[in-house]
C-alpha cells in the first residue's frame, strides 16, 4: 500500500517523500521476542500467568482453527468420523499424517506453478465454490490433514490435564509437561498465523524526495506511516479482503479483521538509522494519553541469514539441480506452499550437494529491527486473547492526526533545521529555473541521432 507526502504550501504541490506498507517478514527472532510470539518468551509469559484465562485462550485457538479446516472431503472418503472432532484418537493422527504427506507428493508431482498463484474465481463461479475447489487441490488437502492432525494433537494433551472448567492448578500442571508444553507451542504458531498476515506490516519504502532531505522530511514520511490516516485507508482497503489462505483451508470466504496494530522495519546497515533514530511523538497529541508515545522502538539486530548474495545463474542452477533429483521440485512457488521459496529452493539444492547450509546462507549483513506498536494492548490482541485492539491514539477523524504530525514535525525537526545553514545551501542547491539543478528529476539520455524520432511527421 503506496502513498505520498506532497507539500501543500508550494505550487503543484511537490512531493516531499514516498512510502509503502508490504506484507510483513513472517519470522524475524528479535521482533517476535519483543511481542512475546517467541516460543521462549510466551512460555515465560505462560508460567506467570498460568490462569484460567491460559487454558480458554487455548481451547478457542484449537476450536476455531478445527472450525475453519474444510472436512466434507475428509467425511465421505472416511478418513474422518464425526466422533473423532470430540475423541481423536492417535491412529486418527497418524492417518492423517500418512495422508498429508501422500497430497503434498501429489501436488508437487502435477502442480502447475502458472495455474496456480493466487487463482482468481471466475465471473461464472462462486466464491463458496471458488474456495471449496481451492480447498480440494492436493495442496490444500496436504495442509488440511497436516492442521487437523496438529490440532488434535493439541486437544489429547489438553484433555490429559484440563477438565471441563479448567482450575489455575491444572494449567500449571499442564505448563510442567514436556508434552503440554509442545501443545502450547502449536498452539501459539496458530494464533501468530492467523494474525501476522494482516494486523501487521513492513514499512517497505519510507524516504524524503530531493530537496526535502536536509530538512529531515524522511522523519516526516517515517511518522505519518504510522499515523492514524494511513491506518484508516489500510482497513478500508482490507475490510472486505478474503484470506488466500484461510478460505482455501476453509472451503468457504473467511475474512479477518483489517486492525492494523505493529509496524516493523529494518535499517539499511547495521550501524543505526537517521531517519528512525529518536523518532517519537506524544500520543496526547493525536487524541491519545499525555504519558504514552507513538515511538520507533529499537528492537534488536537481525540474524544475518538470507539469499541476496546469490546470484541469479546459482539459484537457477540449484533449482535444475533439485528438478532432476528423484523426487522432482520441491518448491513450486505458488502461493500457500510456504514463505519465502527462494530461500527454499537455494537451500534445498545446497543440501543435495551435501554443502553446509546454514553457513552458506549466512550473509554476515546485520541490521537494526525496528517496531511501532500503535495499539496498547499489542501481545494479547496479536495472540488473539483480546478480540479488539486499544489504539493509542483517537481514529475518529484521521486527517486531523495528519495534521497532528506535520505540526509535530514542523516543531521537532524543521524549525531547528532551518537555522541550519549547511541544511539551507544544500535545499538551496536545488533549482527549477534553467539551468535546472533539481535532486528529484530524472536526467534523460542524450538524444541520439542515428534513432528516428517518434513525432517527426507530426
Amino acid at each position: 500500500m503506496a502513498f505520498l507526502v506532497r507539500d501543500r504550501a508550494c505550487d503543484y504541490h511537490p512531493i516531499v517523500g514516498i512510502g509503502a506498507l508490504g506484507s510483513p517478514i513472517v519470522q524475524i527472532r528479535e521482533r517476535d521476542a519483543w511481542i512475546g510470539w517467541h516460543p521462549d518468551a510466551f512460555l515465560e509469559f505462560a508460567d506467570e500467568e498460568g490462569s484460567v484465562a491460559l487454558a480458554a485462550w487455548l481451547t478457542q485457538i484449537v476450536d476455531a482453527s478445527v472450525s475453519e479446516c474444510y472436512i466434507e472431503d475428509f467425511i465421505e472418503e472416511q478418513l474422518l468420523k464425526p466422533g473423532d472432532f470430540r475423541a481423536p484418537s492417535v491412529d486418527v493422527i497418524s492417518q492423517l499424517t500418512v495422508y498429508a504427506e501422500r497430497q503434498r507428493e501429489l501436488h508437487h508431482r502435477l502442480a502447475r506453478s502458472k495455474e496456480m498463484k493466487r487463482s482468481a474465481r471466475s465471473n461464472a463461479e462462486s466464491a463458496e465454490a471458488h474456495w471449496r475447489k481451492q480447498a480440494q487441490s492436493h495442496l490444500y488437502r496436504s495442509k488440511r490433514a497436516l492442521a487437523l492432525a496438529d490440532m488434535f494433537r493439541v486437544k489429547i494433551a489438553l484433555g490429559k490435564f484440563l477438565s471441563e472448567s479448567p482450575t489455575a492448578e491444572e494449567v500449571r500442571a499442564l505448563l510442567k509437561d514436556q508434552e503440554g508444553r509442545q501443545a502450547i507451542k502449536t498452539v501459539l504458531r496458530k494464533a501468530k498465523a492467523d494474525r501476522v498476515g494482516i494486523a501487521m506490516a513492513d514499512i517497505t519504502v519510507c524516504g524524503a524526495v530531493a530537496p526535502y532531505g536536509p530538512i529531515l522530511g524522511g522523519k516526516l514520511v517515517s511518522m505519518l506511516a504510522a499515523s492514524p490516516e494511513v491506518i484508516a485507508a489500510y482497513r478500508q482497503r482490507y475490510s472486505d479482503q478474503q484470506s488466500e489462505i484461510a478460505s482455501s483451508m476453509a472451503g468457504r470466504p473467511i475474512v479477518r479483521p483489517s486492525h492494523l496494530v505493529f509496524l516493523g522495519t529494518t535499517s539499511l546497515y547495521g550501524v543505526g538509522s537517521s531517519q528512525y533514530n529518536r523518532l517519537r511523538m506524544s500520543a496526547a497529541r493525536l487524541g491519545g494519553k499525555a504519558d504514552e508515545q507513538l515511538v520507533f522502538l529499537e528492537l534488536g539486530r537481525s540474524g544475518s541469514y538470507g539469499t541476496s548474495h546469490f546470484g541469479s545463474a546459482t539459484v537457477e542452477a540449484l533449482v535444475a539441480l533439485v528438478q532432476q533429483s528423484l523426487t522432482g521440485q520441491r518448491v513450486n512457488s505458488i502461493f500457500g506452499e510456504g514463505v519465502s521459496p527462494k530461500l527454499r529452493k537455494i537451500r534445498e539444492g545446497l543440501d543435495r550437494l551435501k554443502l553446509p547450509t546454514d553457513a552458506l546462507l549466512m550473509h554476515g549483513r546485520h541490521r537494526i529491527v525496528y517496531g511501532v506498536p500503535l495499539i496498547r494492548n499489542l501481545r494479547e490482541y496479536l495472540l488473539g486473547m483480546d478480540r479488539e485492539p486499544d489504539y493509542l491514539f483517537d481514529l475518529s477523524d484521521p486527517k486531523a492526526g495528519t495534521r497532528a504530525v506535520v505540526s509535530w514535525w514542523m516543531e521537532r525537526w524543521l524549525a531547528p533545521r532551518l537555522k541550519n545553514n549547511d541544511a539551507l545551501s544544500k535545499m538551496a542547491d536545488h533549482s527549477l529555473v534553467r539551468p535546472i539543478r533539481h535532486g528529484a528529476r530524472v536526467v534523460l539520455s542524450p538524444e541520439d541521432p542515428n534513432q528516428t524520432s517518434l513525432f517527426d511527421d507530426l
